[in-house]
């Protein structure tokens, strides 16, 4: 468990299921990320994540002081095979506030400053606007745009200093 300025940052638990379904349905928070899930998909969904790879991390975010669920964070291998990716989701009532920012640069600096990785990086659509302006706030900088499942996807990155 970690805990940020407001946030408490716990491993992903089967308890959490119905709130990450909550995540998945939600179209405003899968605009830019393939869409929503159907029920028939879920279980899977939230069991690869339950049961993920060693080097692949799932926490619930939580708001310190009501325990009132926040979002999902997490990282993954990224596409290149070389890097760990890290990847967000919110309920839209948490949009706005800072939330997003805090925890993420909380993440940012785990990957970097306990897993002891150089680098770390996140992918999101450039149509997403307000998730690239999140990233380049935590001080992450756009690599490079590829094209992937269908659309414009920037890649941003941040390394530790040496």
């Amino acid at each position: 468990m970690f805990e940020s300025t407001r946030c408490s940052i716990n491993t992903l638990q089967n308890s959490d299921y119905a709130e990450v379904k909550s995540l998945y349905v939600n179209s405003e928070v899968r605009k830019y990320l393939g869409g929503i899930r159907h029920d028939d998909e879920m279980e899977a969904v939230f069991s690869e994540m339950l049961y993920a790879d060693e080097d692949s991390f799932y926490w619930i975010v939580r708001e310190k002081h009501t325990g009132d669920f926040i979002g999902l964070v997490s990282i993954d291998p990224h596409h290149d095979g070389i890097c760990h990716e890290i990847s967000y989701q919110l309920l839209p009532n948490w949009w706005g506030k800072g939330y997003a920012t805090e925890v993420v640069q909380f993440i940012i600096h785990y990957v970097l400053y306990e897993l002891n990785h150089f680098k770390v990086v996140a992918e999101t659509q450039t149509a997403n606007i307000y998730s690239c302006k999140l990233l380049e706030r935590v001080g992450m900088k756009l690599e490079r745009t590829v094209i992937r499942f269908g659309a414009e996807q920037a890649i941003y990155a941040k390394t530790r200093p040496i």
